[in-house]
């Protein structure tokens, strides 16, 4: 869409060409808008694909230490926070971390996740 849009949207005649143009920030308040989504849509894209990494590889996390320590991470706990909570140092929780990472690594995708969404499909209890 960039190259569509360009950065000259008007064209200028007469005294107005001569005149000196303006240094600095594009003054189109649209392509400013447009420019600022387009970045905030890519970075959702890149956390988008890595939630589908971790929901595809989840179900390989059997040990109850590791899935304990894997849910608060995903809750947005950091490393201290979750030590403080499980009563552990805060290496064993980044070797707990760096165990599900290694585990991650290996393991392939679920075969159960559902390819078309890129979510796990909800269970209604009603």
């Amino acid at each position: 869409m960039r190259q569509d849009i360009g950065d000259n949207i008007t064209a200028m005649y007469g005294l107005e060409a001569a005149m000196p143009k303006p240094q600095g920030n594009q003054s189109d308040p649209i392509l400013q808008e447009y420019l600022r989504r387009e970045d905030e849509w890519q970075d959702i894209e890149k956390l988008k694909k890595k939630v589908v990494f971790v929901q595809e590889r989840i179900s390989c996390i059997h040990n109850d230490k590791e899935r304990a320590v894997l849910n608060r991470i995903l809750d947005g706990m950091s490393l201290r926070a979750v030590s403080r909570q499980m009563g552990l140092s805060h290496t064993h929780v980044r070797n707990i971390r760096d165990s599900i990472v290694s585990q991650f690594t290996e393991f392939p995708k679920s075969a159960n996740f559902p390819k078309q969404t890129g979510l796990k499909k909800e269970v209604s209890s009603g």
